[in-house]
């Protein structure tokens, strides 16, 4: 990959990526430092990385810091959730936004990253197996899997609109 094709693929994929991690983690700044880090690492690699499978290559390497970035901070999330619960400051307020928001965070890491690859950047199973490093049966399977959970969480009683 030369210098010009490493700016065309920044320039073509760069929002892309920044919307999917931004979408997963829902931090702006952690988001950015998280696509900056890959663009980085493909920049260091570039002379590795065939042009045409740039694309791949780049949401693997931006997939993967965000889930190293997920494993550094998870204890933090979790703590400060469980302090949230314990004071009782649950919202009462009922919206759909906030209750899919609510139902993508009940999913595992790879769950919520299949349904956005594919429902909200609408990606076919075959980049997705791609950039996770898994093949298009197992896509089709996890997504599924997520899917159902997604469905029976939104539908529960006590989510109901």
């Amino acid at each position: 990959m030369t210098e010009r094709e490493y700016n065309e693929c920044v320039n073509q994929y760069a929002d892309n990526v920044y919307r999917f991690i931004f979408k997963n983690l829902q931090h702006q700044e952690d988001a950015r430092d998280v696509v900056q880090s890959a663009f980085e690492k493909l920049w260091i690699n570039r002379q590795q990385v065939i042009v045409e499978k740039s694309k791949s290559y780049l949401f693997t390497i931006a997939y993967n810091q965000m889930i190293d970035h997920i494993r550094k901070t998870k204890r933090i999330t979790l703590k400060e959730d469980f302090a949230d619960t314990a004071l009782g400051s649950a919202n009462t307020q009922h919206n759909t936004k906030r209750l899919l928001q609510e139902a993508l965070g009940k999913l595992n890491e790879l769950q919520r990253s299949l349904v956005m690859l594919k429902d909200y950047e609408g990606y076919s199973y075959i980049e997705i197996g791609e950039i996770m490093n898994l093949n298009e049966s197992q896509v089709k399977v996890y997504l599924h899997r997520a899917r159902l959970q997604l469905k029976e969480y939104i539908v529960n009683p006590e989510n109901v609109l």
